[in-house]
């Protein structure tokens, strides 16, 4: 090593280099710390997930299609349907046909959730075991 003796004047010269020796050392023990912390943030309950899948599927002239628009209003097919219980009586009649056809819901876009969950609610009063919803597929940019 050497040794840096300040001329005879005695005057210390200024040094304009930064040090960056306490950076280093700090940043050292940051990522120690995020390294040890983020196995505890996992969740601790396992819970698998549903993904995403797209089914293309052919309408069997047989379905049934209910329609709800913009406004609440209710469609078998295209015709309006008056309420709830007129929707639940002809869904009795299809419940029983063997094999049971399918109901499909299509559901604007600007319409409120509520219903949609009569539709749901009264194809469970009615024995209707399978329910399907229509919608568009995702816009490809």
């Amino acid at each position: 090593m050497a040794m840096n003796i300040p001329a005879e004047g005695g005057a210390d010269e200024v040094v304009s280099a930064i040090n960056t020796t306490p950076l280093v050392d700090v940043m050292l023990v940051l990522l120690i710390i995020f390294l040890i912390t983020i196995p505890v943030v996992n969740y601790s309950v396992p819970v698998d997930l549903p993904k995403e899948r797209n089914e293309v599927r052919e309408a069997k002239p047989e379905d049934i299609v209910i329609s709800v628009d913009a406004g609440g209003r209710l469609f078998w097919l295209d015709a309006p349907v008056k309420n709830t219980e007129d929707l639940v009586a002809r869904l009795k009649k299809i419940a029983v046909m063997n094999p049971q056809p399918e109901v499909h819901i299509r559901g604007d876009f600007k319409s409120d959730y509520e219903p949609v969950g009569r539709i749901i609610y009264a194809c469970q009063r009615a024995g209707i075991v399978k329910i399907g919803f229509i919608t568009e597929p995702p816009a490809r940019s």
